[in-house]
């Protein structure tokens, strides 16, 4: 884990053309995806690739994950469940996935472009021919000293997609070893059921804990709620889905 200092960022969404801008508070996020061995150790399931990022896992399986890390070191757990329902405690300390603000934030590093460096320095994309994912820290990091934020895998976010079209659709970012430049930039975002796994996207830890539960980190309730009410056609061209 890497700490990443207070700052701000400016977010865009689609559908409302509407940007705003993020204030946030210090918080800490993984160096690297979180990687098979690590799964392997926490819930025991067999890693035929270490090093590789955990993938084919679905959202609801990386919140779960988290916990199980959370307990492995004796942190109060971030997540409690009622089914498939399930709520951020957002003063717990342990371990969770990052907001979408502060995966944006975290993954610019302060730069202001789609990349944070040289696509093909930074980043494995299908401009790579691969099949698979690679192994985590291969490829340059950004300044934030965190490695294979854009490329390899897309990361799962807590936040949800777009409830007033996709109802609880979660949001994944960063792009993955089989898409094109477009797609592996820092503002792209994507989505989708919380139930599904896919082949090309994993997830990263994140820590901290805050007080205010009305807007932690650029997510409320709150403001889910009133999303999940609009109604509205798509704009051209967006897809929720790689």
């Amino acid at each position: 884990m890497t700490r990443v200092a207070a700052g701000r960022v400016q977010l865009h969404d689609a559908r409302r053309n509407r940007r705003w801008t993020v204030e946030l508070e210090p918080f800490e996020l993984g160096v690297f995806a979180v990687t098979e061995e690590q799964v392997a150790e926490l819930i025991g399931e067999p890693s035929s690739h270490p090093r590789r990022p955990a993938t084919g896992v679905s959202w609801l399986r990386a919140v779960r994950i988290c916990n199980a890390a959370s307990e492995w070191e004796g942190l109060d757990p971030a997540y409690t469940f009622e089914g498939e329902d399930v709520t951020w405690h957002v003063d717990a300390d342990g371990y969770r996935l990052p907001t979408e603000a502060e995966w944006e934030y975290a993954c610019r590093a302060g730069s202001t472009g789609p990349h944070y460096g040289p696509l093909p320095e930074v980043a494995w994309t299908s401009a790579d021919g691969l099949r698979a994912p690679q192994d985590v820290g291969l490829r340059l990091p950004n300044l934030n000293g965190l490695f294979d934020t854009l490329g390899n895998v897309w990361e799962w976010c807590w936040d949800l997609l777009d409830p007033g079209r996709y109802d609880d659709y979660r949001v994944f970012r960063g792009g993955g070893f089989a898409d094109d430049a477009w797609s592996v930039r820092a503002s792209v975002r994507r989505g989708g059921p919380p139930r599904t796994r896919h082949e090309d996207v994993g997830f990263r830890f994140a820590r901290g804990g805050f007080d205010a539960e009305a807007a932690a980190q650029g997510w409320s309730a709150a403001e889910d709620a009133e999303r999940g009410g609009l109604e509205g056609p798509l704009p051209s061209g967006w897809t929720p889905r790689g």
